[in-house]
């Protein structure tokens, strides 16, 4: 999270926007984008979406100014990003501790990450998570209960998943003595979601 300050206020300042003009682009406060530029706040994954889709790049950008380049020769099919055990991008919240995986392409039709599950009662969300796509959640460790919108709750367990049209409002609780681990994938695309 200590380069997401510093790259966010240089794609301001390529920008040559103010916090005010961020503001209006993104849809976030300008106090909320001031705090994320000094390092004072982490950004939910939904205001990550915002700032992606407001500065018109990939969310992994805003970690990595530059993405590889496919390989020599390679047409639109020759991409690829490995992960290791242990590695990728951390991204902590108020009720997730997200790990943001395969990081360095950018461009990518999902974003797929590991989440700890820190949330324990659905009162630990300011709000519903929403925002365009679809996400699917597979449980790799623990109980999970998956409150949505339009349906009642379900808990989850390892093993199991669920499929999800991201607009509906959802949140995810763990129902485990430790907290619950998942395997996230969200289909949001930023830059095609751009126009909305």
């Amino acid at each position: 999270m200590s380069e997401l300050g510093p790259r966010i206020r240089a794609l301001r300042s390529q920008n040559a926007w103010t916090l005010e003009r961020a503001a209006k682009a993104t849809g976030l406060a300008r106090s909320t984008l001031s705090k994320i530029e000094n390092g004072q706040m982490s950004p939910t994954y939904d205001a990550l979406i915002k700032l992606a889709r407001g500065f018109a790049v990939d969310i992994s950008e805003l970690f990595e100014p530059h993405a590889p380049e496919p390989a020599a020769g390679a047409t639109g099919s020759g991409r690829r990003s490995i992960t290791r055990a242990g590695q990728g991008q951390p991204l902590p919240t108020p009720v997730y501790q997200h790990l943001l995986l395969c990081n360095d392409l950018s461009n990518k039709r999902m974003t797929p990450f590991r989440s700890t599950i820190t949330a324990r009662a659905f009162g630990d969300f300011a709000d519903w998570d929403r925002h365009e796509g679809e996400e699917l959640i597979y449980v790799l460790q623990g109980e999970i209960e998956m409150f949505t919108e339009f349906y009642e709750p379900e808990r989850l367990r390892a093993g199991d998943c669920a499929y999800l049209d991201s607009r509906m409002g959802h949140r995810v609780i763990s129902r485990s003595r430790q907290d619950a681990t998942v395997l996230w994938v969200s289909t949001t695309n930023p830059r095609s979601s751009a126009a909305l």
